[in-house]
């Protein structure tokens, strides 16, 4: 290989003034230094003796306590500058070698252990310029400090227009991909606080450690977050996706509760994470390859765990909005294998073992938060229901006799001091006794419930329906309203009932008869106001041809 590798690095790369990209696998030479203690200038002191390799596309190298020394050339023709992109983040130490004119050593560095705002091109991925356009070409030296993972990176050349294009393109994505994850966190804690949600609190802890996990893996942190913090730096490219594993399996414990289908699976799932939680902060304290390799092996495992809750709640799950918690989990499942393969060596660094998890997290995050929105919502309508119904008729949920009553007073009392009028319009269902007697109390039941759906869309916002009578409802039009706005609700609810209802057998309609008053009319109490208007409404007979009777206008 030393002869071949060597002859190969040594044939310049043009970079001319037309721009573009050019991979350095193939193009240049490298050779892992066994241990970390020659210069540069001793490496090309030695050069011709060393047994250089050409390097691979897709190359992985175990560089624990080595480095990695890279030799390529390159001749940039024209006035535009070129640069030498390594194509991944959070690797511990890139230096860069070139001779200046006067045969001088130029030495550039990057990585871990300088801040970004000292790297000489900064950004999110270790960058170097090449020198300017001459007459012959330039041997550049990169080397390399990376352990616990397999070096795997890409190195590549690219012209100042290509490289600018990478970097809009990406800022512009991971910083739309991050402002949807701080706004939908921030509105998940307002929702855990307001509603005091389990649900929301897991998910928002989720989403806080998951998209700083991502900004340290994908060294957006490093460069915007904590640029000066290097050991902080050092430490978060490995502590903060830990630790959103962590809370992601706390998250999916939340949501699918496997408790209710299994204790055993349930202490699973807290075993996983607290014992997820000992090596991401071991690891962190005491970092090691092994270490690491345990810290992967418990990140499938918390894969497979989180893919069978999953699973599990999508069979038996009786929520209504589980299966789409559920489906918004798929994603990122999915992507996670990306990345967990790279750390185990298994594939080399790709656009989804770099971005994987983030479009995952994509698609992800807006379907959990819809998700979630819907189950709280639903469970909030319970809890209102429930507080409501000393006030409300359970079969209908339409408003109680006492609760109409307050409502009239209160009316009556605005109508003589403004000096206007309200109506009361009283409804019954005339075929109550015929549904009960051919279809059972079951569809009468239902005819009742339907009766008072139509009641409520027959209100507005100001108006109150309410059940008085086993099948007598009031709709109580408190605003200021005329006999001819009476009318044209009466005859609403009586045509609302002539059609046809999915909840009730076919061909079934409902025969609503209404009495109407216009109040207040006479000093009276509501109560006895009440009473005379169901007198009025039961003296209808229910065969009668006339639907809707006026009691005082």
């Amino acid at each position: 290989m030393l002869a071949s590798g060597w002859a190969l690095a040594t044939s310049p790369i043009v970079a001319g003034p037309e721009g573009g990209s050019f991979a350095l696998a193939g193009k240049a030479s490298y050779w892992v230094e066994p241990g970390r203690t020659l210069t540069v200038g001793e490496v090309e002191a030695r050069a011709a003796g060393l047994p250089w390799s050409l390097r691979q596309p897709g190359q992985q190298d175990d560089l624990d306590g080595k480095a990695l020394w890279i030799r390529f050339e390159a001749e940039v023709r024209g006035s535009k500058p070129w640069f030498l992109v390594v194509g991944s983040s959070g690797i511990d130490r890139v230096q860069f070698f070139r001779h200046d004119a006067g045969g001088a050593w130029v030495s550039e560095e990057a990585g871990d252990t300088v801040p970004v705002s000292r790297w000489p091109v900064p950004g999110h991925l270790p960058t170097f310029e090449l020198a300017p356009g001459g007459d012959t070409p330039s041997t550049y030296w990169v080397r390399i400090e990376h352990n616990r993972v397999d070096f795997a990176a890409d190195l590549g050349l690219q012209s100042q227009s290509s490289l600018l294009a990478m970097r809009e393109r990406e800022q512009f994505l991971m910083g739309g991909y991050f402002g949807v994850a701080a706004l939908l966190a921030f509105v998940a804690l307002a929702s855990a606080l307001a509603y005091r949600d389990r649900n929301f609190t897991a998910y928002a802890m989720y989403l806080v450690l998951f998209s700083l996990g991502q900004a340290a893996y994908l060294g957006l942190g490093a460069q915007y977050l904590w640029d000066s913090w290097l050991e902080w730096n050092a430490v978060s490219t490995f502590l903060l996706p830990g630790l959103s594993t962590v809370a992601a399996l706390w998250f999916v414990q939340v949501v699918t509760e496997p408790a209710r289908f299994s204790r055993l699976l349930d202490r699973m799932v807290w075993v996983l994470m607290l014992a997820t939680l000992l090596a991401v902060l071991v690891d962190t304290w005491l970092p090691s390859r092994t270490l690491f390799g345990v810290r992967l092996v418990l990140t499938i495992g918390a894969v497979v765990l989180i893919a069978l809750l999953i699973g599990l709640v999508w069979i038996k799950g009786n929520d209504p909005g589980i299966r789409l918690i559920a489906l918004g989990f798929v994603p990122v499942l999915v992507m996670s294998l990306f990345p967990v393969a790279r750390g185990l060596g298994l594939i080399p660094n790709s656009v989804l073992t770099r971005y994987g998890l983030a479009i995952g997290a994509a698609f992800e995050m807006p379907i959990l938060f819809h998700a979630l929105s819907l189950r709280s919502r639903r469970r909030r309508e319970a809890q209102l229901r429930a507080s409501a119904l000393p006030h409300t008729d359970a079969l209908t949920g339409l408003a109680d006799r006492s609760t109409l009553l307050q409502h009239m007073d209160a009316a009556a009392a605005r109508g003589r001091s403004q000096k206007h009028s309200f109506a009361l319009l009283l409804v019954k269902l005339a075929n109550h006794d015929a549904i009960a007697g051919e279809f059972g109390r079951e569809t009468m039941e239902r005819a009742l419930v339907v009766a008072a759906s139509h009641l409520r869309r027959a209100a507005t916002d100001i108006d109150l329906a309410a059940r008085v009578g086993e099948h007598e409802f009031v709709l109580l039009l408190e605003g200021p309203t005329t006999a001819e706005a009476a009318t044209a609700r009466a005859q609403q609810v009586v045509a609302s009932g002539l059609r046809p209802a999915p909840a009730l057998p076919g061909g079934l309609t409902l025969r609503l008869q209404v009495a109407m008053a216009l109040l207040p009319d006479r000093q009276a109490s509501a109560a006895e106001t009440l009473e005379w208007a169901l007198a009025a409404l039961a003296a209808m007979r229910p065969d009668s041809r006339k639907q809707i009777r006026p009691i005082n206008f």
